[in-house]
């Protein structure tokens, strides 16, 4: 029964987030999860019963959590006027894009990201050329156009592709925030994060705190 409990909740994030931060009731959780257990279990189960053992898992998530570390990353920088153009593929969009691209100046913190995908091809790139660029896609089909958008890049102290749950670690810090991401594109030795212009502030004292970590 154990396995069965550990399952359930491992498809909650949110759950183990809030069990790691000791702000979860054993007891109202065990009535939560107490539905599903039986219908799995195919018996009925004693809340208490349920209750011992997310105290026992819980015990095993505070020391996994005690192993995380942020130490990967060493300073956080901050990208403004962003947009978000995105293309539906086709035979000729990106070929068209790279030439957009050959023919950018992105000096002086300009940016011109792409990110091709099965069906669509994405373009992160600053709000002062986006006309420029639609202008120049007009024969494609512009699917959508995301303004007022902000890059935040962690820079990497050290190899982190040998290091398990870099993106995880990231990811459920601003879930927990209620942080929209639009777009995560990594490098070996950068971590960038699309986001809205009005989550700035938090997102940034999120990751800075990650980077802190490191520095301490």
């Amino acid at each position: 029964m154990s396995n069965q409990i550990k399952e359930i909740l491992n498809k909650e994030i949110f759950l183990q987030e809030a069990i790691s931060r000791g702000i979860v009731s054993y007891n109202k959780l065990a009535e939560y999860i107490k539905p599903e257990l039986e219908k799995r279990t195919g018996k009925k189960v004693k809340n208490s019963t349920i209750s011992m053992a997310i105290r026992r898992y819980s015990e095993k998530l505070e020391k996994k959590q005690n192993h995380v570390s942020f130490n990967y990353f060493s300073e956080t920088l901050i990208k403004t006027d962003i947009c978000y153009v995105i293309v539906e593929e086709s035979s000729t969009a990106l070929p068209q894009i790279q030439s957009i691209y050959n023919k950018m100046d992105l000096r002086h913190g300009k940016i011109f990201n792409i990110v091709h995908a099965n069906y669509e091809i994405g373009i992160i790139t600053n709000q002062s050329i986006k006309e420029k660029i639609i202008n120049e896609l007009n024969d494609q089909n512009i699917k959508r156009v995301v303004d007022d958008l902000v890059v935040l890049c962690l820079t990497y102290s050290k190899d982190y592709l040998k290091t398990p749950g870099v993106i995880y670690n990231v990811a459920r810090f601003l879930a927990w925030e209620n942080i929209n991401v639009y777009s995560i594109w990594l490098t070996t030795q950068e971590f960038n994060i699309l986001i809205s212009h009005d989550d700035t502030v938090r997102t940034f004292s999120i990751l800075n705190k990650l980077v802190k970590t490191n520095k301490e």
